[in-house]
């Protein structure tokens, strides 16, 4: 296991330390996060943090779920690929096989 190190990211205007093992990967994160809430604060301003903080939470999970689903598709899809590509290894490899 690599050992954790210390960073500190800005998020809503706010520093938060944090214990992270790839520091590119966090402060991408962190970036993304604070992205999401600054769109949904311009397109809601009159809304509380907290509301800001829901409404940005369920979109990055609305965008987990929209990945993972292309994530399912294309394993499917590979795997049946494969399958096929089996098949057909099998028929050649039956097919030129000495009777």
């Amino acid at each position: 296991m690599s050992e954790k190190k210390k960073l500190k990211v800005n998020i809503f205007d706010k520093e938060y330390s944090l214990l992270v093992e790839n520091e590119d990967i966090a402060t991408e994160l962190a970036n993304y996060v604070n992205k999401m809430l600054e769109e949904t604060k311009d397109e809601l301003p009159d809304q509380s943090t907290e509301t800001i903080a829901i409404i940005s939470a369920l979109n990055i999970a609305y965008d987990l779920f929209v990945e993972k689903n292309r994530f399912r598709e294309f394993s499917i899809q590979a795997t049946d690929k494969v399958k096929k590509i089996k098949l057909l290894l099998n028929e050649t490899n039956i097919m030129s096989s000495p009777s």
